[in-house]
C-alpha cells in the first residue's frame, strides 16, 4: 500500500521551521515530525549514556525520535529555510501587485536590515494582510507539491483526491 500524506499537514511542518526548528517526513509511514536543534544536542550530549531519565517525558520522546530520524533513511527532511526562501515570496507578492505605487512602496520595504518587519507593518497598513498570507500559503503549497514529487511521495489535496488521481 503507498503511503499518503496530507499536503496540508507538509505545508505545516514547513511553517514551523525556523534556525533551530527542522522538519522530517517518514517516507514509509507518512509520519511528520518536527525537532529543534535541542534535540538534537541532547542526543549528541546522551549518546554515551542511554539513561534519559534527567529528561522529562516529553524531551525523552524527542530525543528518541531525533535518534530513529539520523539513524533511518525512512526520514527526509522537509523543505527548510534555504529551500523557501520566504524574502524572495516577499519580493514576488510585492511585484503582483497591480498598482505600482503600492508595488513600489513594498518593494523598498524589503530593502535592508529589518525587511521583514517593515513588510509586514506595511501590509497590515495597507489592509493587504490577507492577500499577503493567502500568496505565502500558495508559495508553500508549490514548494510542497514539487518537493513531495520529487520524492515520489503521494499526497492528498483534501479527503478524496490524491496525487495520483490528477496523474490519470
Amino acid at each position: 500500500m503507498t503511503v499518503k500524506v496530507k499536503l496540508s499537514d507538509v505545508v505545516e511542518h514547513m511553517e514551523m521551521f525556523g534556525d533551530e526548528t527542522s522538519a522530517y517526513l517518514n517516507k514509509r509511514t507518512g509520519e511528520l515530525v518536527s525537532l529543534s536543534e535541542e534535540e538534537f544536542l541532547a542526543l549528541e550530549d546522551d549518546e554515551d549514556d542511554e539513561d534519559l531519565s534527567d529528561h522529562t517525558e516529553w524531551e525523552r520522546e524527542a530525543i528518541l525520535k531525533a535518534r530513529d530520524v539520523l539513524s533511518s533513511e525512512d526520514w527526509l527532511a522537509l523543505p527548510g529555510k534555504f529551500e523557501i526562501h520566504e524574502w524572495d515570496i516577499m519580493e514576488r507578492f510585492c511585484q503582483s501587485i497591480d498598482d505600482p505605487e503600492i508595488s513600489n512602496k513594498l518593494l523598498r520595504q524589503i530593502r535592508g536590515g529589518g525587511a521583514f518587519r517593515r513588510f509586514k507593518d506595511s501590509i497590515y497598513e495597507l489592509g493587504m494582510d490577507k492577500a499577503w498570507f493567502q500568496f505565502r500559503d500558495d508559495a508553500l503549497e508549490k514548494i510542497a507539491v514539487d518537493w513531495l514529487e520529487e520524492n515520489g511521495i503521494v499526497y492528498v489535496l483534501d479527503d478524496v483526491k490524491t496525487s495520483e488521481d490528477y496523474a490519470h
